[in-house]
């Protein structure tokens, strides 16, 4: 049992020390200037060790949290504890510590550009967001007893992912955050935001 978590926690490593070394240099000199050798080399690792942790190459050391991001996405519903809404398990979970750190991390802004100004990334990132949203989708809806195709499960869910973006330029994101998913949690009422 310790040897299989050392080992976890080594390949976990090895996974983050690339995806940190791709990420800096793409923002340093552009996502189509640094080769998959170079990434590779920069966090001390082979060609082939970098293929077996990212077997799509340079666009999934982008996005190299996309399959958690879905997992937890769909567990936070699933798992959700009695009592607590879909939008009240979803904003909890983007205001947990991975969430946050990616939305505070000072870099974000240029990851954003990065992927707004690479053709290959946008359509990376457009993919791997419809189906986030339709995996949020058909769980939303099972968890409701409703069609997988329900608009409203499907309107649930794309705003629940577009929150965080829409958050982002807000003077307090936090704040901004909370009023997206209370808006999500008991739908619009054309009514100002409660004051404490």
């Amino acid at each position: 049992m310790t040897e299989t978590g050392r080992r976890e926690r080594k390949k976990a490593a090895t996974r983050q020390a690339l995806a940190d070394a791709a990420l800096r240099l793409f923002l340093e000199r552009g996502y189509d200037d640094v080769g998959v050798r170079e990434i590779a080399d920069t966090a001390d690792v082979s060609v082939t060790t970098l293929f077996k942790h990212f077997p799509d190459g340079k666009e999934e050391l982008v996005f190299d949290q996309d399959l958690d991001r879905e997992a937890s996405l769909v567990a936070a519903v699933r798992e959700r504890p009695a009592g607590l809404s879909v939008p009240q398990a979803l904003h909890r979970l983007f205001l947990e510590d991975g969430s946050r750190r990616v939305r505070t991390d000072p870099r974000f802004p240029d990851f954003l550009r990065l992927v707004d100004s690479t053709p290959a990334l946008r359509e990376y990132a457009r993919r791997m967001w419809l189906r986030h949203e339709e995996a949020l989708t058909r769980v939303i809806a099972e968890d409701a007893g409703l069609p997988s195709g329900d608009p409203g499960c499907r309107a649930l869910a794309h705003f629940a992912l577009e929150a965080t973006t829409l958050a982002l330029g807000a003077p307090d994101p936090e704040a901004a955050l909370a009023r997206i998913f209370a808006l999500l949690d008991s739908g619009w009422t054309g009514t100002a935001a409660p004051t404490d």
